[in-house]
């Protein structure tokens, strides 16, 4: 893999209802600032989710880890970006928050997903070739 080649980053601005009375952002969020910069990797490869639904295939995430290093804080700019790191039997991404500014890791993680076939609803056990063709390794 060439690097940066499946890789998305987004900037966001936290906004006060992603935030507690200490204007640290609640750890649940941090899932939907992965889930944005999911998308935008998605997009990036051109098989975002209507893409994945319309080649006849629902990808569910299955597993889901996140380490919180520091607080994101009101206000603040964040970079989230993700990378898709493995696709052979299931589609695995990394991802990285950190301050806009300083560079600074505030929270890392990863989810995997798997290919689940629409009509019959039977998992993959490995990777549909369209996602390969998305890649261009095929």
């Amino acid at each position: 893999m060439i690097k940066g080649v499946y890789q998305a980053a987004v900037d966001l601005t936290v906004p006060f209802h992603d935030v507690d009375m200490m204007e640290v952002v609640w750890h649940g969020h941090y899932i939907k600032y992965f889930e944005i910069a999911r998308c935008a990797v998605l997009e990036k490869i051109d098989y975002s989710y209507p893409q994945m639904r319309a080649s006849g295939y629902a990808w569910p995430v299955i597993d889901l880890r996140i380490r919180y290093a520091k607080p994101a804080v009101f206000g603040q700019v964040i970079t989230v970006t993700a990378s898709i790191i493995e696709w052979e039997n299931r589609l695995k991404i990394d991802y990285l928050i950190s301050d806009k500014n300083t560079g600074t890791r505030l929270v890392k993680g990863h989810s995997i997903q798997v290919a689940v076939a629409m009509q019959t609803g039977a998992m993959c056990f490995e990777s549909p070739r369209v996602l390969f063709e998305k890649l261009k390794v095929y």
